[in-house]
């Protein structure tokens, strides 16, 4: 796609590569010597280096969260909230979006080659936390000369990546914005994902987790943990509304054949995030979730965690989202409000589940905006 391209975009994008020579010393007590981080930036950075938002991406996600690859007619991943107009304003701020270590779009992960060995890493890789990502995201922002975000925003597991970042580093960002998060998961949640991560193990493609140096990939397990997620993020009446109980040939057929339509729309997401994700970066950002807990090395005090963040806040939930029900956010509400923390909540009335924080919804939109223009206020920007 090289034309036609809508005014409130911003455009053809193209991802970079920083690579980093100081180690990074993770949380599972192992060191990565170097490392690479892809990312992609909207928007110009202004005289003061006042007005640069990290955007934060969830588990499938990546760093193309806005603009047009070269050829393709698909944006960014959260093209309904990033660009000229939008909540965030390509007008206004220097907008940066990495792919998390770990990741398979170009960051330093399973899929990479391992300079220690000369083979790709595969199931090698170190376990990384939320923390790991954040201070990597340190490192990026360091290198790009910012020395403190106008904002961090994130969605799902890019929020608890806001929040890590108004704990870790309080002095280096003004705003932290958690969409559709929560401070840790609950054990349904947990659940879900050891589901996920078994289906990817037991496949017998998986090799423990060295599948590439046989030549293959884990393709059933895979789509598996995709058609788990998908059903997951979806609420009842998002899925009533779009599937109903649809019969693909208006008739059933007795047998174990894609009858329904939702049968068929779970099988393409699972087949076509095939080819687009690697399995054990599917198992580690699983891991980063179930991991992701402030509160534990505060006795499971969430208001003792959050006592030293200075950043002030805007968390956002969905009524219809019940893997992270607003209840979620409104424990961190309440922490962040036992400290006299700046905090803005709003739960959006919204039918289409977890996956509503990537929605062009009105409400939302209007609320995320005048947030945006109150950040923007206080850099110049």
């Amino acid at each position: 796609m090289t034309q036609d391209l809508p005014a409130d975009s911003v455009g053809l994008v193209a991802p970079r590569k920083r690579h980093f020579d100081q180690p990074l010393h993770l949380d599972c007590g192992q060191t990565l010597r170097q490392f690479d981080l892809v990312y992609e930036s909207y928007g110009e950075l202004n005289a003061e280096r006042s007005n640069a938002v990290l955007v934060l991406h969830a588990l499938s996600g990546d760093h193309h969260a806005a603009g047009y690859h070269e050829g393709s007619t698909k944006p960014g991943w959260w093209e309904a909230c990033i660009g000229p107009g939008k909540p965030i304003d390509t007008n206004r701020f220097f907008v940066v979006c990495s792919n998390n270590l770990g990741g398979c779009r170009g960051s330093t992960g399973p899929v990479s080659v391992n300079p220690g060995t000369g083979r790709t890493y595969g199931a090698a890789f170190p376990i990384v936390t939320v923390r790991d990502w954040v201070r990597s995201q340190a490192m990026l922002a360091d290198a790009l000369g910012i020395e403190c975000w106008a904002a961090t925003i994130g969605g799902s597991l890019g929020g608890m990546q806001a929040i890590q970042w108004a704990i870790d580093y309080p002095d280096r960002l003004r705003h932290a914005i958690a969409i559709a998060a929560a401070p840790k998961l609950s054990a349904q949640n947990i659940a879900f994902n050891e589901v996920a991560r078994q289906a990817i193990m037991t496949d017998p493609e998986f090799h423990d987790g060295h599948y590439s140096d046989e030549g293959v990939i884990p393709r059933r397990g895979l789509a598996l943990a995709r058609m788990l997620g998908h059903i997951t993020y979806l609420s009842d009446d998002a899925m009533r509304a779009k599937f109903g109980r649809e019969l693909r040939e208006g008739k059933i057929n007795f047998n174990y054949d894609v009858e329904f339509e939702v049968e068929s729309y779970l099988r393409h997401q699972g087949q076509s995030f095939v080819n687009k994700f690697d399995a054990t970066t599917y198992l580690l950002m699983t891991k980063a979730l179930d991991y992701f807990d402030p509160a534990a090395e505060h006795d499971d005090d969430l208001s003792r965690a959050l006592a030293s963040v200075r950043a002030a806040f805007l968390l956002v939930s969905f009524t219809s989202d019940w893997r992270f029900p607003p209840g979620r956010s409104r424990e961190i509400v309440r922490a962040l409000l036992d400290n006299n923390k700046d905090v803005c909540y709003s739960e959006i009335e919204a039918n289409q589940g977890h996956d509503a924080f990537l929605m062009p919804i009105p409400d939302y939109l209007r609320l995320f905006s005048t947030y945006m223009d109150r950040v923007a206020q206080e850099v110049g920007a």
